[in-house]
């Protein structure tokens, strides 16, 4: 990826790339990131509750560890694997097929540096992205943990949001919004370096598709540990 990072002063050549990814990869994954925040959010409400159910237990306990469990871990852990999915698995697909069909080939014929077109707009829309996704994730989840709150009789959104000011950490999102960052690096690299050296045809395809969502669902586990481990 040294390369790819080279290429940063081409990047006014390759703005229109850049602000196309931007959308791709964070406005057109805005619907099914919400959506999955909002169960997320709404299943750990109830879970919670299910667990805590004691008088002795105030109900505005309850938003004391779902929120908390949002920022810090949920919201980014979660788009993070849907990300995966959906961003990494085309950005290979997209790469490998230009690649097999040696499109790659006839840019650098072209004279254009084919890693700072192709991968350095990807890679900063996913730095730039994963983060605002993250953000949409923690307000969409706590809504639906509220929503789920109020449905279920199990505490009424005052308490929930009482006891999830009380017990706010300023260091929760903080901690949430690094995590995003990486997560948004490694789905975004892990799957245009696949992609970029992609061969075999379209069995090739097949393959590096495959490798990036695994892969960087594996990378997004293995960095959610050790950034606990280090700043924790």
């Amino acid at each position: 990826m040294s390369s790819a990072f080279k290429s940063l002063r081409e990047m006014k050549m390759y703005r229109e790339n850049f602000q196309t990814e931007l959308i791709r990869i964070g406005i057109d994954s805005i619907p099914i990131v919400s959506l999955a925040a909002a169960f997320s959010g709404a299943v750990t409400t109830v879970q919670t509750a299910y667990q805590l159910v004691s008088p002795l237990i105030p109900p505005k306990i309850i938003g004391a560890v779902v929120v908390p469990s949002l920022t810090m871990e949920l919201a980014a852990v979660v788009t993070g694997f849907i990300l995966s999915g959906r961003v990494g698995a085309r950005i290979a697909a997209e790469l490998g097929t230009m690649r097999v069909s040696e499109q790659i080939d006839a840019i650098e014929a072209m004279g254009l540096n084919s890693v700072g077109f192709l991968i350095v707009p990807r890679v900063l829309a996913g730095i730039v992205m994963v983060p605002v996704l993250y953000i949409t994730a923690c307000l969409v989840g706590t809504f639906g943990g509220i929503l789920a709150a109020e449905l279920t009789g199990v505490v009424t959104a005052g308490e929930f949001l009482q006891g999830a000011r009380e017990h706010f950490d300023n260091f929760g999102p903080y901690f949430g919004l690094i995590k995003a960052f990486v997560f948004g690096f490694l789905i975004t690299a892990v799957s245009c370096y696949i992609g970029y050296y992609t061969h075999g045809g379209a069995d090739g395809v097949g393959r590096s598709t495959t490798r990036a969502a695994v892969m960087s669902c594996v990378l997004i586990l293995i960095a959610d540990l050790v950034l606990a481990v280090l700043l924790l």
